[in-house]
């Protein structure tokens, strides 16, 4: 019921988006605090499926964006849901934040299985499953990264896929800063 309730609200997310209905309240915001925030209620079910979390972020000085909060929130926990799913036990997150000139990068690296590198380029479609997440009892509708790509896009960024140097997948995501920052 809940899988089935999580598939009608993207669906319906999309959809809206679709139609340019999908509101966003923009303000401005610290990028690291969010995802501090959303890591933060992850912690216990990644300790607890035996990856390990690692991240790097940056100290004190906030990582200033014009962006909707809760819209981050929700890309951030696609991306950690995704993490969750299909990193193998005993694997890796390893998270970074790197500010440049005007930009944010926003890096997600698991380990193994990862994703065959034909197939990178597909994972943002909707309804696109990688051959092997099928198999997995967790394997989700493959809607989560064309999800996290609409709210990337609505931001004025770009995400990108490609193979991890920890042998699964490494999710890139660039923004750029708030005037403030910039």
């Amino acid at each position: 019921v809940l899988r089935l309730g999580r598939l009608v609200d993207d669906l319906f997310q999309l959809s809206l988006s679709d139609a340019g209905a999908l509101t966003y309240r923009k303000t401005e915001l610290d990028l690291a605090e969010v995802l501090t925030e959303t890591m933060a209620g992850y912690r216990s079910e990644f300790m607890s499926k035996g990856i390990s979390l690692d991240c790097d972020l940056p100290g004190k000085d906030p990582v200033g964006v014009f962006g909707d909060p809760e819209r981050l929130h929700q890309l951030f926990s696609n991306l950690f849901d995704n993490a969750l799913k299909y990193t193998d036990a005993g694997g890796n997150l390893y998270i970074t934040l790197q500010q440049n000139d005007n930009s944010v990068a926003i890096d997600f690296q698991d380990s193994a299985p990862g994703v065959p590198p034909s197939e990178l380029k597909q994972l943002f479609e909707r309804f696109y499953r990688v051959e092997s997440s099928r198999n997995r009892k967790t394997g989700g509708a493959g809607l989560g990264l064309a999800i996290c790509r609409n709210i990337v896009e609505a931001h004025g960024g770009r995400i990108t896929a490609q193979s991890s140097p920890q042998g699964g997948v490494w999710i890139r995501i660039a923004l750029t800063l708030s005037g403030s920052q910039a």
